[in-house]
């Protein structure tokens, strides 16, 4: 029997069925403040009877024994899972992908978009974000950088970077009893796409839209490319443009609307906005002295209380706001030194 926690955690161990052989699975993360991934196992759509799979997960035993017990719970098994359809490069994302692909023979999908990335990783060998080391030191932050890229990012692995079966753009792919259209939502990273299943009102949104928090903005492994804030507003407001669906996120719990929670991220990000051109006040600064005057999570923690992990997190996402502002005409910048210096524009 299908086990069911839906007025429960949302990362609790089990299986949501969703709709009729629509099933939502959270996958633990390792050392993690996300906590969990939720995977999609979609049944009655593949022509080969098997299970169209939303995204990965991480490769950790931890997952692929969720995930075993998942598919028992539903009256199936781990080798019916013939498509997994992923939606970013993310470690959390697609590792567990390219493993169970070794393990079943499923077949994998990407957004072209994330392909730089990966052919990135396989050149410099080490899964360390280097796009968002150039936006530490271009934010005025190099210490930070040295520190972040001397951590442990998990170690690379070749075998769970390995590129997909097929590389995927704006579509729509069949199988056999149904269909998913393909949007690219580039921001959160530049290859990201969700996944909209029109005749049953689902998105299977990704890191895109999550209902309880904001997801990073500029957090690359590969070359930063593009103003990534501007690039995931443009995607935000591209969701607007498709009937309003169930949201089925990669974190958090499903909730009913997903133009309700696109209008909400909309809203944050405008204050944000409002908030990093008061911090930057009428001085010259970069974007790392901007981050440390703002306040960061729904507690307004003061940036020197947050990890260095975090605290590039903070610093990225202080650059992608000044950077929107940038084009918008309210601020200019300047190259001054290594540095990127952002001013008010009068």
């Amino acid at each position: 029997m299908t086990a069911r926690f839906d007025q429960g955690p949302w990362a609790a161990a089990g299986v949501q069925t969703v709709r009729p052989g629509v099933h939502r699975v959270p996958l633990p993360l390792p050392n993690d403040g996300l906590h969990a991934v939720n995977v999609y196992l979609l049944e009655n759509l593949a022509e080969d009877d098997g299970i169209v799979m939303i995204d990965g997960g991480w490769a950790i035993p931890e997952a692929r024994k969720a995930l075993e017990e998942a598919t028992a719970a539903i009256g199936r098994d781990l080798c019916d899972i013939s498509h997994i359809l992923v939606t970013h490069i993310h470690r959390d994302h697609y590792t567990n992908a390219v493993e169970l692909r070794r393990l079943l023979g499923s077949r994998v999908y990407l957004g072209a978009g994330e392909r730089p990335g990966l052919e990135m990783l396989d050149r410099l060998r080490s899964d360390s974000p280097a796009g968002s080391l150039r936006t530490l030191r271009d934010a005025g932050a190099v210490e930070l950088a040295d520190r972040i890229e001397q951590l442990d990012h998990g170690g690379y692995d070749p075998a769970v970077w390995e590129a997909p079966d097929r590389w995927l753009g704006a579509e729509t792919i069949g199988f056999g009893a149904g269909e998913l259209r393909v949007v690219p939502t580039p921001g959160h990273t530049q290859g990201h796409v969700v996944f909209l299943d029109e005749q049953r009102g689902l998105l299977f949104s990704g890191d895109h839209v999550l209902p309880h928090i904001t997801p990073s903005i500029g957090f690359e492994l590969t070359e930063p490319g593009g103003k990534p804030l501007a690039d995931y507003l443009d995607s935000l407001h591209l969701m607007t443009r498709y009937a309003d669906t169930q949201l089925l996120p990669a974190h958090g719990p499903v909730a009913d609307s997903a133009h309700t929670r696109v209008a909400e991220l909309l809203t944050h990000h405008d204050n944000r906005l409002a908030q990093s051109l008061k911090a930057l006040g009428d001085a010259s600064l970069d974007a790392h002295e901007v981050a440390r005057k703002l306040g960061w999570t729904r507690r307004e923690v003061p940036f020197g209380e947050l990890s260095d992990f975090n605290q590039m997190l903070a610093i990225n996402e202080t650059a992608a706001h000044l950077d929107v502002l940038v084009l918008r005409g309210r601020i200019s910048v300047a190259r001054v030194g290594d540095v990127n210096q952002y001013t008010r524009v009068n």
